[in-house]
Parts: structure tokens; C-alpha cells; sequence
């Protein structure tokens, strides 16, 4: 049995909150020059040099890359040889949370009541989804979701009948919808199959995978590859002015589900999907 400290948990996650904040990943970063390079017409390219000089000016200022900071996202993978000592493993991840929101400056967005509105003043309770797996390591994934994309996701139970196109149709719908709210060009994250919760679990796991990491399933990589297609198709276009990147990348996971169902979540991220992982 191998004892991780809470201490050593609540360091982990304040760090970790501030860097996923303050520094996009390479694939994001490589996708957003491409898509600069991709367009040809004058407000789209201006648009896509923007938002690269804003990439810039976060590393250069150390400042967040975004102003929405998020509600704090948080995936746990804890080994089963695992045992946190000196405090409860969810207090310590909400004090990080705290810590590294309060500490970072970055910006306070949750309330403590979804009708009374009364901001808690450090960013807590965070979202925390934890999963028991083998071994002796703890695995941390941070994910800092904003809501201007957030609020565009959405479930779609379909019904076993649906066939491919349908999936894609319903990705479609949410996207379209969903137009220049959540600072296109996005990251589409879907989940497909489980139950109305799994599949929107599936659809936000989606949105941590790197965006040149294809499914390593064949078929679900190929449906990825249309989907980014179709939807970069609709011509939504950076910050919604048009153009031809309306999408980074379509991530597809995928569960078993049951006979009478067919499950679709789609999770929207902006152009600053973010996260940062830490194994202990």
C-alpha cells in the first residue's frame, strides 16, 4: 500500500488549476496556428492572428488565456494500492481549487446556491469525478471549463434505429445552435452510448483527449474525421464571422449502452479548451 499525502494532493491541484489557466497545450496551440494559416479571407485570418497574439501575450504576461476561468473540473483516476493519509481526499482537492484560484488571481465564477447566486469567493466546490483503478499512482486531471461554451452542450437520446448519419446530424444540430457563443473555432467533444449521464461524462472526458489523438477505435477515428468535416462545413467560422475552421477537432468516445437506446452528448469547448494532468 503506498500513502499519498493531502497535503501533496491540494499542492498538486492549486498548481495545476493555474497552469491549465495560464498555458494551453501543444495540440490546441499547433491547431490555432494552422487554422491561421488555413484561411484566406480577410476577417477570419485577422481574426485567428488575434487570437495567436492573445495565446502569446498570456504566456508572456503570465496572465490566464481566457478571463473565464472556469468551474474547476476535476478527473481522478486513484489506484487501488492507493492510500491518502492526513485528510479527505475531496476536502484537499477543493482546498487546491481554492488556492490556486484565490493565489493565481484567476477569476472567481462559482455560487455556492444554483437560485440564490452568492458567489463562494474562491472558485469551490469544484466538479470532481473519481474512478478506482489498479495499481499504486494517482492520476490528476485538471479541466477548467468556462460556460459561455459550457451552455452550449447538450444530450440527445436517439433511439436504437438511429444510423451513423443521424449521430452526425445530431452533433450537427448542437453546433449549429450553438453558432459564435462559445468563441468558435471550438473542440467538439461527443460521447455516445452508456445512459443520459455516462454519455455526457463520455462527451467532457472527450474534451481531455489531445485533438491529434485519433479514437483508437477505426471506426470511431473515421467517424471523428468526418465530423470535424461536416462541421467545419457549416462555415460558422472564427468567432462566428465565417470562415473555414468553425472547429480544432471532434473528439468521439464511446460506452456500451442499452438495447432501447442510443445515447449522443455533445461538450463544446472554445478555442481554450484546457487541461493539465499530474500523476503522484
Amino acid at each position: 500500500m503506498r500513502e499519498i499525502k493531502a497535503e501533496d494532493i491540494t499542492r498538486e491541484i492549486a498548481k495545476l488549476c493555474i497552469d491549465a489557466n495560464k498555458n494551453l497545450s501543444n495540440d490546441i496551440i499547433s491547431a490555432v496556428e494552422k487554422a491561421k494559416c488555413d484561411e484566406t479571407d480577410e476577417l477570419p485570418k485577422a481574426i485567428m492572428c488575434d487570437i495567436c497574439d492573445n495565446i502569446t501575450c498570456a504566456r508572456e504576461l503570465d496572465v490566464p488565456v481566457c478571463q473565464d476561468t472556469g468551474m474547476a473540473v476535476i478527473f481522478a483516476e486513484i489506484g487501488q494500492d492507493v492510500h491518502i493519509v492526513g485528510g479527505d481526499f475531496e476536502e484537499a482537492v477543493n482546498l487546491g481549487v481554492a488556492q490556486g484560484y484565490v493565489d493565481g488571481k484567476l477569476r472567481l465564477s462559482v455560487v455556492g446556491d444554483p437560485m440564490n447566486r452568492v458567489n463562494t469567493g474562491n472558485n469551490t466546490p469544484a466538479i470532481i469525478h473519481t474512478r478506482i483503478v489498479s495499481g499504486d499512482k494517482l492520476k490528476l486531471t485538471v479541466a477548467p471549463k468556462g460556460f459561455g461554451s459550457e451552455n452550449m452542450s447538450g444530450v440527445r437520446m436517439l433511439t436504437p434505429a438511429a444510423t451513423r448519419d443521424d449521430v452526425i446530424n445530431a452533433v450537427l444540430d448542437v453546433v449549429k445552435k450553438a453558432g459564435s457563443n462559445p468563441c468558435p473555432p471550438m473542440v467538439v467533444g461527443v460521447g455516445i452510448g452508456g445512459d443520459f449521464e455516462k454519455c455526457a461524462m463520455l462527451s467532457k472526458q472527450a474534451l481531455c483527449r489531445p485533438i491529434d489523438m485519433a479514437n483508437e477505435n477505426e471506426f470511431y477515428a473515421k467517424l471523428e474525421q468526418d465530423l470535424l468535416k461536416r462541421v467545419n462545413e457549416l462555415g460558422i467560422g472564427p468567432q462566428g464571422f465565417s470562415g473555414k475552421t468553425t472547429a480544432l477537432g471532434v473528439n468521439v468516445e464511446y460506452f456500451p449502452t442499452h438495447i432501447a437506446g442510443l445515447p449522443v452528448a455533445v461538450n463544446i469547448g472554445c478555442h481554450v479548451t484546457r487541461h493539465k494532468t499530474k500523476i503522484l
